[in-house]
């Protein structure tokens, strides 16, 4: 399949000006390595002096790049002669390369006068690769969408059952309590389809481990039996040595009950369900279903049920989101389109393969990890039932308490916070952007005893202002909520400590997180 032309006017010009025969410029090294696609350097012998790490991944591990190898031995031999003839005489050619298993690519060779010259590979992309591509890019608008509503959608939800709970603790006892607590149900579970958006988006703020992953199953195998039923008979065959994996361990149990409910749901008649692990290590990439298994050691999960199999025309798209064909049977769709989500922002890859009348197998591999393991914890929230409504008592309010910082940029939601925390003996010194709160501090307002924030707010976030704030109080305790935390993904909140309470949460949850963030003479006298 025909490539665009590359773009090499730049970086060949830079190449002729700060290419000395036989040196290599520190500069010109650091465009290299970020450039793409795999480039190489080559002396005027035609031999390798420095390549990018794009061409070390295209070539693969049974083709190691080393300084001095001649270009032509990057070229399967019976291939190699035709090659150099076509780049002899300045065109690019398809080939293929003399690592194991290495699909076709295109090469090309830019003379840079006598100073050696320029080699640009790249692989050339299939039909079904094409394909590929242009479902996960589908996948990623629409997970796109999904992160993009998810924020709005969750402060809605905050302020419906919050309003809610602040009515139920004003008269527990009304005439409307009965409807009062199917309102704040009903968010509940509304906001249970929201975090399933989110693990699909691949943006929810993750909590990693370094986990045993033998271990993580055999804790989930007694919780299985029961959610399966008599009729179905479980199996579980963990290889030894165990692998562990760092991946949030909550999350790690989620995708192991969906996927065993998924099976479930295939074996209305019973049947047999097998949860394994085992260990695999990829030397080329492998493709699999819309994505790339690229080279590595992983620990594989393998989830297999004995029912009526997956048809060939549906297997592509059960990844998808809200694609079910149990609509009739209450399917949201998003059960798998989660587990996906989470395996991939786990840094993990995901497969299925099934045969009509034979079953399916689910396979997931997640990167091994040497370090030690850290502690799992007991019980997952990932199936918990929706917590009954716990409201906070009223305490008496301590004026010479330093107040609590909150910072909300939604009104609504900054009002029921407030007065939430109020009854719940607390000073508040309240603000509806990071912008206010500094201000109000550096007009004199009085030292807090807490930060309480939003995270994703118009101009400064949650997380820049808690570092403003650390700056003059390194100690000081900081709550950060969100309905969309993407600013905190990637960081270690834990090592920062940052406690993050998600959206929407309920009014006793948000008092319950603050005291147990605070100093025990704090927490003591709130």
């Amino acid at each position: 399949m025909p490539m665009a032309e590359p773009r090499w006017g730049g970086l060949e010009a830079l190449l002729r000006s700060r290419l000395p025969k036989g040196e290599l410029d520190p500069a010109l090294c650091a465009v290299l390595e970020a450039a793409s696609p795999g480039l190489a350097l080559l002396d005027p012998s035609d031999r390798l002096m420095a390549w990018n790490p794009e061409l070390a991944r295209i070539c693969g591990p049974t083709l190691p790049l080393r300084p001095g190898m001649a270009m032509a031995g990057l070229i399967a031999p019976d291939m190699r002669d035709a090659a150099a003839a076509a780049l002899d005489a300045g065109r690019r050619v398809e080939a293929a390369l003399a690592s194991a298993g290495s699909p076709q690519v295109q090469i090309e060779r830019r003379r840079l006068r006598e100073n050696g010259a320029l080699l640009r590979v790249a692989p050339v992309a299939t039909a079904e690769q094409n394909a590929q591509n242009a479902a996960a890019a589908r996948l990623q608008a629409v997970g796109a969408l999904a992160g993009g509503i998810a924020h709005d959608f969750n402060n809605l939800l905050t302020a419906i059952s919050g309003s809610a709970e602040a009515a139920l603790a004003r008269d527990p006892d009304c005439d409307a309590a009965p409807e009062l607590r199917q309102v704040m149900e009903s968010a509940g579970r509304g906001a249970a389809l929201v975090r399933q958006l989110l693990a699909f988006a691949r943006q929810q703020a993750l909590n990693p481990r370094v986990v045993e992953l033998n271990a993580a199953v055999s804790a989930m195998a007694g919780l299985l039996q029961r959610l399966l039923g008599s009729r179905i008979r479980l199996a579980v065959d963990l290889e030894e040595p165990g692998r562990r994996v760092r991946i949030d361990p909550t999350q790690l149990d989620q995708v192991i009950m969906n996927l065993a409910l998924n099976a479930r749901d295939a074996m209305p008649d019973g049947g047999a369900l097998r949860i394994a692990t085992r260990h695999a290590v990829v030397l080329q990439p492998e493709p699999l279903q819309q994505e790339e298994l690229p080279p590595g050691r992983y620990a594989v999960l393998e989830v297999s049920d004995s029912g009526a199999g997956i048809p060939a025309d549906i297997l592509p798209r059960i990844f998808d989101p809200f694609f079910t064909t149990k609509r009739e049977q209450g399917g949201s769709g998003l059960g798998l389109a989660t587990v996906h989500g989470i395996v991939r922002q786990s840094g993990g890859f995901i497969a299925a393969e099934s045969r009509l009348g034979e079953g399916t197998t689910f396979r997931i591999w997640l990167p091994r990890h040497e370090g030690a393991a850290d502690a799992i914890p007991a019980a997952s929230p990932a199936a918990a039932p929706v917590p009954p409504v716990s409201l906070p008592q009223p305490k008496p309010a301590m004026p010479s308490a330093a107040p609590v910082l909150l910072v909300e940029d939604e009104a609504p939601l900054l009002k029921l916070a407030e007065r939430a925390l109020r009854r719940a003996g607390f000073d508040v010194l309240s603000a509806a952007s990071a912008e206010d709160a500094l201000d109000l501090l550096e007009q004199g307002g009085p030292k807090p005893m807490a930060l309480v924030s939003d995270v994703v707010m118009p101009g400064m976030d949650g997380l820049a202002l808690a570092s403003r704030l650390r700056e003059r109080d390194p100690d000081l305790p900081v709550l950060l909520v969100s309905g969309y935390a993407e600013v905190a993904l990637g960081r270690d909140l834990e090592a920062e400590r940052l406690k993050l309470l998600p959206k929407p949460y309920g009014l006793a949850d948000l008092v319950a997180e603050l005291r147990s963030i605070l100093p025990r003479t704090h927490a003591e006298v709130s």
